[in-house]
């Protein structure tokens, strides 16, 4: 049987939960802070429309998807998974670590299922990727960057950083197979006090190095993610057409008589089953609902994530930005 989920937070990626779940046959109930809005959704998805501060309490809820602002959703899952409900966290978790580790920790005492929305770990060609690495074809793994850019969303509380880079943060770490043990950031703040442009250096205890480049007050729109290997390289880049996503590219470098030489190979594009990243991360979470195993995106990784975003986060003083 299909678990009764209800969405609560209908905003704008909240109402790609509701659509998604609905087409699953899971969708159960929304719930708003703005209940016109939740009711909207509900007569437009034929589900229940629920008070939040009644949601919890609901019998007839087996578990909650949380689309809301960063800093309430740590206390909402805590909610949650105390009375009794799996859930599907969005990125970021929390805005602080131990919040985190509250949340991760009262699901793991209440024998809830706990997931974060890392949707790009469900994408086709990132799995495609994973496979390749896992086979050998790229050798020995060295260097990974990940380029995040285009124009907006511009929050209040979160910087091009927590914004955007979560995704490649976790998308690294499962890469790595490893936590950073060295993570800089640098920042530059231009509409206010937050990064809207974010870069972090990352060092790992095995040799790999990773770069990440955040922003979210660039002209054009990038979603790209390039792995470095001793046999090959590969590019998932999100912004091309799905039989050019993921690209291998062959290149052999070595030294001839004391100087470096190289050749230079066009890229072979590997096939990609195409597939909507959030239709299968919500299949993921009802595989865990039912069958109660940990999902590929838990509270763990998440954690691990947030240290390395902490880490990462440069703070602007409004004050000294203003005075320039």
């Amino acid at each position: 049987m299909k678990p009764r989920i209800a969405v609560l937070g209908c905003g704008y990626w909240g109402s790609n939960h509701i659509r998604t779940l609905k087409s699953l046959g899971a969708l159960h109930a929304v719930a708003d802070a703005n209940p016109a809005r939740a009711e909207g959704f509900a007569a437009e998805q034929d589900c229940l429309a629920i008070d939040p501060a009644e949601l919890f309490d609901r019998s007839d809820v087996d578990a909650v998807v949380m689309a809301l602002p960063p800093q309430f959703h740590a206390e909402n899952a805590i909610r949650a998974v105390q009375a009794g409900k799996d859930v599907l966290v969005e990125k970021p978790i929390a805005l602080t670590v131990p919040d985190a580790e509250r949340a991760v920790a009262a699901a793991q005492d209440n024998g809830r299922v706990f997931m974060v929305g890392h949707v790009l770990r469900f994408h086709p060609a990132f799995e495609q990727l994973m496979a390749l690495i896992g086979a050998g074809e790229l050798g020995e793994i060295k260097y990974i960057h990940s380029h995040r850019l285009g124009l907006g969303k511009f929050h209040t509380e979160n910087d091009a950083l927590w914004d955007l880079a979560p995704h490649d943060l976790s998308m690294i770490l499962a890469i790595t197979g490893e936590e950073p043990v060295e993570v800089r950031g640098e920042g530059a703040a231009l509409l206010d006090h937050l990064s809207d442009f974010a870069h972090v250096h990352m060092r790992f205890a095995s040799g790999v190095r990773s770069h990440l480049f955040a922003s979210r007050l660039n002209p054009y729109r990038e979603r790209r993610l390039t792995v470095v290997g001793t046999k090959a390289m590969a590019v998932f880049d999100d912004g091309e057409a799905w039989a050019r996503k993921l690209a291998v590219y062959r290149h052999a470098v070595w030294q001839d008589s004391g100087h470096w030489a190289f050749t230079a190979n066009e890229p072979s594009y590997v096939a990609v089953g195409e597939g909507l990243p959030l239709t299968r991360e919500l299949e993921h979470f009802i595989y865990c609902i039912n069958t109660r195993e940990t999902p590929r995106t838990d509270g763990e990784e998440a954690i691990r994530v947030l240290r390395m975003l902490t880490a990462g986060t440069v703070v602007h003083d409004r004050r000294q930005d203003m005075a320039r």
